[in-house]
């Protein structure tokens, strides 16, 4: 049976139809879920937590190559299909919960403690778009224990995740992703690989954790409040826009930080390498 003829099965079956207040996309092309799993090198070694598994299609190939899978669900209907369908995996795990109110951290913690060997954590999953940003700020800003994500999501958002800080796809959240991690894109996917099909391109990207942030930064908290802040008002100057935040207490003293860092007047948010950001902080906080 092909994967687009089971995922019509278990649907008939459990009387599911895709929730687009969770944006449920089901996916039915076997060759991008092999993809996702080869991109993520998944081992024996590897304990995987799976976000949002859906019917689990992907779940059934991350329990043949995983020494466990972790897989966390919030709709009630998927929770009785997967519970049924890998009843008999012993390395298979479900968490009813929303991912963004769990404790990951624990959860984490515990599964290495289990383990005498060493072993790996990773987040694999086919996130939802309208959730996309908040959990990868979650999975980032948490400082988890884990080695690597593998994600699938809405390609605009893939590409400001993965570009390198001053490119042309660069947001608020390249510098974060790029602080925490090493990026690099696996793959496109074309909106005919779900049921339904979405209205926009997919794309799966890896995001390796760094053992250490490519700067040296002071005081994170404001590092990212200030690239936050630039970008809050992007099409103003950088001036501008912190001085409208308040990060700079007046264009005047903005003007003489900006000298310092011999940065011009006029330079835009998206002009600024991460480096610049970090000596833009580090500055401000001796200010201060």
């Amino acid at each position: 049976m092909n994967l687009l003829d089971e995922t019509k099965m278990l649907m008939r079956k459990y009387n599911i139809k895709a929730n687009k207040n969770l944006g449920q996309n089901f996916l039915i092309d076997k060759q991008v879920i092999i993809d996702i799993v080869d991109s993520a090198e998944i081992s024996k070694n590897d304990v995987v937590i799976e976000i949002g598994p859906g019917l689990g299609s992907m779940t059934q190939v991350l329990l043949e190559r995983a020494k466990k899978v972790i897989c966390i669900e919030l709709d009630k209907k998927m929770i009785k299909v997967l519970s049924e369908r890998f009843i008999a995996y012993n390395n298979f795990e479900l968490i009813y919960g929303d991912v963004l109110k769990i404790d990951l951290r624990s959860i984490i913690e515990e599964e290495k403690n289990k383990e005498q060997n060493v072993i790996n954590i990773k987040i694999v999953a086919n996130l939802p778009y309208y959730i996309t940003t908040p959990i990868i700020m979650k999975l980032l800003e948490s400082k988890l224990n884990i080695q690597s994500i593998t994600v699938m999501i809405q390609k605009e958002v893939a590409e400001r995740l993965i570009e390198v800080p001053g490119g042309k796809n660069t947001g608020a959240i390249t510098y974060t992703v790029y602080y925490y991690c090493e990026g690099r894109k696996v793959r496109e996917v074309d909106s005919s690989s779900f049921i339904p099909a979405p209205d926009v391109t997919s794309e799966v990207i890896n995001l390796y954790i760094r053992n250490m942030p490519p700067v040296d930064v002071k005081d994170e908290k404001i590092f990212f409040r200030i690239i936050k802040c630039a970008y809050m008002q992007r099409r103003k100057t950088l001036l501008n826009a912190l001085v409208n935040t308040k990060v700079f207490n007046s264009k005047e003293e903005g003007i003489h930080i900006l000298k310092q860092m011999n940065l011009p007047e006029n330079v835009r948010a998206e002009e600024l390498r991460i480096q610049d950001f970090a000596d833009l902080s580090n500055y401000f906080i001796k200010t201060i």
